[in-house]
């Protein structure tokens, strides 16, 4: 059985950045015509000219806070979708809020390689149990699972009883979903005396398998990687893994995707084991974004991967450049916090703290109240659930007990843990 998904993943990487910058100006000429937000995005652009790193380097980095003002302008992909494309395809909205169109096909090919990395071939049963509702990260996920031959369970979120009885039914071999759902279904499953033992292995992204965790997982006997997945690209990069089954250093960055690494607030790359934000280019026809900053913090890693494998390796996600922090699987956005605080004129600040409680992610809102002003902690929890779709604490602080630092979302998580 081959070590590797396709000849791609062993190319030459001369080989694999001439292809890439041999494509990009064609690529760009071709989605300008059909993107008009993009043409007036690059206006000016010589597209012929963008045929190197350094050509793409001087190209504007387009944030997701520019491309929420620009779909909000001219809903609902503010010009960079080639709308003509979208016949018998789905649409999506994330939280943020910004429209995505479906995935390709091409798009659903690659992100099997993570499957195929996480040691999941043909013919494996995959319970899938990211959000199939409104966002695509359960279409994303289900589409690169079924590309490689697998048989796909559309779990979803929630209902944890239903299933934990469908995999005790199914007897799935993989698991796909967020890094913490699958304990939740494995505690769950032996409190109810159902067997969940055919979990094999586990493909897990929308947040941090914290190696606490992955090694709770493979006690259990279930061998788990993950990949970094983003709702406009699908997988990004994903985890390889050793003979042993142990995870190897780093992740692969997917082969149709140019991956920078820029100093935060500005368009210029740094240098390999630097920490600065995710900037991605893909070959998306139908939704073609060039150099999207993700918000991600990550760094590349020298060196070629232990697993044959010649691409560039991130070292994984590494926090937000920003203060859109993901929870449970989803961005929380400071513009929530801050609609909170609007529709609750009985707190004068609020500050959104997320830390682990046990192996799961956890929120807290803490909420300033204004002078003279008796704020109903449970009505302030509804909102936080209905603007966040996210259950969390509401603490209920003095004035002026919040600090003075600027940040509205406070990430206390531990990911060395």
């Amino acid at each position: 059985m081959s070590s590797f998904f396709d000849e791609l993943e062993t190319r030459d990487p001369r080989q694999r950045e001439a292809d890439f910058f041999g494509r990009l100006p064609g690529f760009l000429a071709q989605a300008a015509s059909s993107a008009p937000g993009l043409a007036k995005w690059l206006e000016g652009v010589p597209f012929e000219a963008v045929n190197s790193p350094a050509a793409l380097a001087r190209l504007p980095v387009l944030r997701k806070s520019e491309l929420m003002e620009l779909q909000a302008g001219s809903p609902p992909f503010g010009g960079f979708a080639d709308e003509s494309a979208l016949r018998g395809r789905r649409v999506f909205l994330s939280p943020g809020p910004i429209w995505e169109p479906e995935a390709t096909d091409e798009e659903a090919f690659h992100n099997a390689r993570a499957f195929f990395a996480a040691g999941i071939r043909s013919g494996d049963r995959v319970h899938n149990a990211f959000a199939y509702h409104m966002t695509p990260g359960g279409f994303l996920l289900d589409a690169g699972a079924r590309a490689l031959g697998c048989t796909v369970f559309p779990a979803g979120t929630g209902n944890t009883d239903m299933q934990v009885e469908a995999a005790a039914a199914l007897r799935p071999t993989v698991y796909c979903g967020t890094p913490d759902f699958l304990k939740v279904m494995l505690d769950r499953a032996a409190q109810a005396g159902k067997d969940l033992s055919s979990f094999r292995r586990g493909l897990v992204s929308g947040g941090a398998l914290f190696p606490s965790l992955r090694a709770e997982y493979a006690a259990r006997g279930i061998k788990v990687l993950q990949c970094y997945a983003t709702a406009e690209f699908g997988v990004i990069a994903y985890e390889t893994a050793g003979d042993d089954g142990e995870p190897n250093p780093g992740m692969m960055i997917n082969e149709n995707l140019i991956v920078e690494i820029v100093r935060p607030g500005t368009g210029d790359p740094v240098e390999d084991g630097e920490v600065g934000e995710v900037v991605v280019t893909g070959f998306n026809p139908v939704y073609p974004l060039v150099r999207l900053g993700t918000g991600d913090l990550s760094a590349t890693m020298p060196g070629a991967s232990p697993c044959g494998r010649t691409g560039r390796r991130l070292k994984g996600w590494m926090g937000r450049a920003d203060q859109r922090t993901k929870i449970k699987g989803m961005f929380v956005d400071p513009k929530q916090v801050a609609e909170i605080v609007r529709r609750h004129p009985e707190i004068a600040r609020a500050r959104l703290v997320v830390t682990r409680d046990g192996e799961s992610d956890a929120m807290e809102l803490r909420a300033e109240k204004a002078d003279g002003a008796s704020p109903d902690a449970s009505a302030i929890a509804a909102s936080l659930r209905d603007l966040t779709k996210l259950g969390g604490k509401v603490e209920i602080v003095a004035a002026g007990a919040l600090p003075n630092d600027g940040k509205v979302i406070a990430d206390e998580r531990d990911y060395a843990k």
